[in-house]
């Protein structure tokens, strides 16, 4: 089950809680999310005590962005472990709960692989649960990690694609410490701009139908202080036309083998208007979020989502106020909606995918493929 404790409205001042985290109350462990779904209104905790409260978490955007639901589903399987829960049952529900994102499945995996060692040498439920909840840590740390030095290397990338700083970013959905065990992705280079006095603006797509970027992404951007402006998701072309970009930077939620990246839809038509303007596409991801086994981008599978986010539209105002998702209609009664929640980018339209790793440009089936293999030469002391 999962309970909801709010906190006090949002402010400038007070520090944002932890996007994620374990906790063991006295009755027991839990894992307590920071509710996406009422930002940036409020700041809501929200509590869960098993398996199915985290997928529905995990299905209704309170808990979202690949490399963060990587954790989470690590962390579920050390939940249903500890709490004694059926682990198997509960790596089934998470690893179903969104099919594009990779990283999901991959926390899951590795969780789970680390109870299964555990119980095969002899270890009692708890101790089995204990290396479950170990393996999970272990994730969280390494994406924090990693998203310090994509940061890095994002902007010595982008120094070399636009020397003299000054750089105008366009970004799509939300990539930063919302969605990552660290400050991000996408978001983290830019961030690492702007506090090296390189970031003259932050462009920012609302992101529709759930606003991630005019919700989340202008949220972060407002706590630390960096020079943004909002936009309609379809003016950004006018933006293009006008000279006003110099990079776009968007994460991913699984990139194929042959560098096929599927990320937030409505990316893709930001790369064909970068292509055509001939300005730098750039993707920032973890190595976890390359799946191998996804030969190309016609076989990453679309999650599609309800059409209602389409037809109405979701207030956080609303829903803060007790409205349970405060749904207004927009369309008529009946009307049926298209609502891929991504879309796909070819490898040719990606100037350089940016991972912990460093910078693949071009990218190519082989560049993706080295990249794999030197992520698993590293650990993480």
């Amino acid at each position: 089950m999962a309970d909801q404790f709010v906190q006090n409205p949002v402010g400038a001042e007070p520090p944002m809680l932890p996007v994620l985290r374990w906790d063991e109350p006295p009755e027991g462990p839990v894992l307590v999310l920071l509710d996406q779904t009422r930002l940036p209104i409020e700041e809501v905790e929200l509590v869960c005590t098993d398996v199915p409260a985290l997928v529905r978490a995990i299905q209704t955007l309170a808990v979202r962005g690949a490399p963060l639901l990587g954790i989470a589903g690590a962390y579920g399987v050390a939940l249903a472990a500890v709490r004694g829960y059926d682990v198997e049952e509960a790596v089934g529900l998470l690893e179903q709960a969104r099919p594009t994102a990779v990283n999901l499945g991959y926390g899951v995996r590795q969780a789970a692989a680390a109870y299964r060692a555990a119980a095969e040498k002899g270890a009692d439920a708890e101790q089995a649960g204990q290396a479950a909840l170990t393996a999970a840590r272990g994730l969280h740390e390494e994406d924090a990690a990693a998203s310090a030095r994509m940061a890095e290397h994002g902007l010595v990338l982008l120094d070399e694609l636009l020397p003299g700083g000054g750089h105008r970013i366009l970004t799509h959905c939300n990539t930063g410490a919302l969605v990552s065990g660290g400050e991000g992705t996408a978001f983290a280079v830019s961030l690492a701009a702007h506090r090296a006095g390189r970031l003259r603006r932050l462009w920012v797509d609302e992101t529709r139908p759930l606003l991630q970027g005019a919700r989340l992404t202008a949220y972060e951007a407002a706590r630390s202080g960096m020079p943004y402006t909002l936009l309609t998701d379809n003016a950004a072309g006018s933006l293009f036309a006008a000279g006003e970009v110099d990079a776009v930077l968007i994460g991913a939620d699984r990139i194929a083998a042959d560098g096929s990246v599927a990320n937030k839809v409505g990316s893709y038509p930001l790369a064909v208007l970068a292509k055509y303007h001939h300005v730098p596409f750039i993707v920032v991801a973890p190595t976890t979020t390359v799946d191998l086994s996804t030969p190309d981008g016609a076989s990453i599978e679309v999650e599609q989502r309800p059409g209602q986010e389409v037809t109405e539209v979701t207030s956080p105002h609303m829903a803060a106020a007790g409205g349970g998702g405060g749904g207004l209609p927009v369309a008529p009664l009946g009307t049926q909606a298209y609502n891929p929640a991504f879309d796909v980018t070819p490898p040719d339209l990606v100037t350089a995918i940016v991972t912990e790793q460093g910078a693949l440009s071009p990218v190519t089936g082989g560049g993706i493929a080295d990249l794999c293999v030197r992520s698993r030469q590293v650990t993480i002391s």
